[in-house]
């Protein structure tokens, strides 16, 4: 409790005012404790039975309409997270996400008939961008937007009504991810490499963003993203005639093109191929049969003068499977082990906990209000409760190595038993 309540400290000092700290412990008390329902109304029944309604008028206020910035809120719920990562080995991987919430109606802000992943399909929902710090044992939400969707952008009644900010125009979500990560290298974050899944890794502009960033990456791609497969590369420029312009573009013929991911897959040896194990999940170790191959991408280089640089393609294709299942792009550095390379792609899968406990115990979706501002306040107080919780089980984990495991060094003139001179 005395670390809880440094921690709401610490919060409070971000919202602004000290009179918010009674409200500010009640909401993320309310979102810590047991309950199906973490919308304000029942967190206000269960902080304070005999003065709901004023419990839930301050809890309302706080959400809905008090002026503080989530983002620093975040910051600080981030940052006390984190001091907790060294323990563990340090930053492992930005992972870029982004998460759908389904809404019935049409007036909460942000929402429209749009792909949700919770649902695996198109149907109503909100979606938020998120990116997550991550290493193997821990993560928790680093920055988290809102996604609107271009109809909502353009239509100024809908936006009023929801209170959306004048100087919010419509973004995709992978370049809503660049403006969060360059918040994020602003507020000197430690740099990590970025894992994405394909819905951002097969856009290019994206993953030249991370470069000129200079961020190192392994982002999903789809099987039909095209490549220069290895030793072969895309034509020079045709010699000059001696008339007009001298050419300056790449060049590809009708037999000498790009192949697909799916095609440098299928065309490699058997040789290529290993079992990796990348992690020890709840049902034993993952694993599955992997390849990679260095290899350009060649998306309109033919507009290009020089070839893009070679990356690793990573696929996997597991044992005895019909055709391969994924496939990865990343910027490793020419040594990278397979090992080291598959694990960075897959550290992705630590963030569908995150998701999973954000919602169904700590409650994300269950904001039930309309605006801008409550559901990116709502967000952030989740977020800031999740980091405290991760955090805590840091503390109540082994740091890695396992110092404490290790024989300590025997003392001066010790010989085991059995060997020459011992008693």
């Amino acid at each position: 409790m005395d670390r809880f309540d440094e921690y709401v400290a610490k919060l409070t000092a971000a919202v602004g005012h000290a009179d918010r700290r009674d409200p500010l412990r009640g909401y993320v008390s309310g979102l810590l404790l047991p309950g199906d329902r973490k919308s304000i109304e029942p967190m206000a029944a269960k902080l304070e039975p005999r003065r709901v309604r004023a419990r839930h008028q301050s809890l309302h206020h706080l959400i809905a309409n008090a002026p503080w910035d989530d983002r620093e809120v975040i910051r600080v719920a981030r940052e006390y997270a984190v001091a907790q990562f060294g323990r563990h080995g340090g930053l492992g991987a930005w992972v870029v996400d982004d998460s759908g919430i389904p809404k019935k109606g049409k007036h909460s802000v942000g929402v429209a008939r749009q792909y949700c992943g919770v649902l695996g399909k198109q149907d109503n929902c909100q979606v938020a961008v998120s990116i997550s710090v991550v290493n193997d044992l821990m993560s928790v939400p680093a920055a988290y937007r809102l996604y609107i969707p271009e109809i909502w952008a353009k239509d100024r009644e809908r936006r009023c009504a929801a209170g959306v900010p004048d100087d919010i125009e419509f973004r995709t979500k992978w370049q809503i991810a660049l403006d969060e990560i360059d918040r994020l290298l602003a507020e000197a974050v430690p740099r990590a490499p970025v894992v994405a899944d394909a819905g951002y890794g097969d856009t290019t502009d994206f993953r030249d963003g991370l470069t000129e960033r200079g961020l190192t990456y392994a982002v999903g791609i789809k099987a039909d993203t095209t490549f220069w497969p290895p030793g072969i590369d895309p034509l020079p420029p045709r010699k000059y005639s001696g008339t007009g312009r001298p050419p300056t573009l790449l060049r590809r013929t009708r037999s000498h093109r790009p192949q697909s991911a799916r095609k440098i897959a299928t065309d490699l040896s058997a040789k290529a191929w290993r079992t990796v194990t990348w992690a020890d999940g709840t049902r034993g170790q993952m694993r599955s049969r992997f390849a990679a191959v260095r290899v350009r991408a060649a998306h309109r280089d033919y507009w290009s003068r020089t070839p893009r640089p070679v990356e690793w393609l990573i696929i996997e294709w597991p044992e005895g499977g019909p055709e391969p299942t994924k496939y990865w792009l990343s910027t490793m550095g020419e040594s990278a082990a397979l090992k080291a390379l598959v694990r960075l792609a897959k550290m992705r899968w630590r963030i569908e906990r995150d998701y999973q406990e954000l919602k169904d115990e700590i409650g994300l979706d269950h904001y039930e209000g309309r605006g801008w501002r409550g559901f990116h306040h709502h967000g952030a107080l989740c977020i800031a409760a999740y980091a405290f919780l991760a955090a805590e089980r840091a503390r109540l984990s082994p740091p890695e190595p396992l110092e404490f495991l290790k024989a300590a060094p025997p003392p001066e003139g010790f010989r085991p038993r059995g060997s020459p001179g011992s008693t």
